[in-house]
């Protein structure tokens, strides 16, 4: 399965399909919430959300490639990732592109 965020394919040629998306959402403890809350008073990194959006950003690429595959796609183009968001200590990430199949044999 090929996840690009480019709009095209350099190397065969493609037929493209119709839009595909995911989203992910992952929750923040309120332990971790509390840490991070002290980290963005007195200024620092916020490791613990910047490793739970990696996590969330992987799980909904990983589902944007399942549900392509799922329609028969070889890969999804034109790949956006929304801004992800912490929000009522919830981290949300929503996916998008176009589902493409390749056109003729393949190399």
């Amino acid at each position: 399965m090929r996840l690009l965020t480019s709009e095209s394919v350099d190397d065969q040629p493609i037929d493209r399909g119709d839009i595909v998306y995911a989203c992910a959402v992952s929750g923040a403890n309120i332990l971790r919430d509390m840490r991070e809350a002290i980290v963005n008073t007195i200024g620092g990194h916020m490791t613990k959300y910047e490793s739970l959006l990696d996590q969330t950003i992987a799980r909904a690429l990983k589902g944007l490639g399942e549900r392509a595959q799922a329609q028969g796609y070889d890969g999804v183009l034109g790949i956006r990732i929304s801004h992800p968001h912490i929000t009522d200590g919830a981290i949300e990430v929503v996916v998008t592109g176009t589902g493409f199949r390749y056109a003729g044999p393949r190399r």
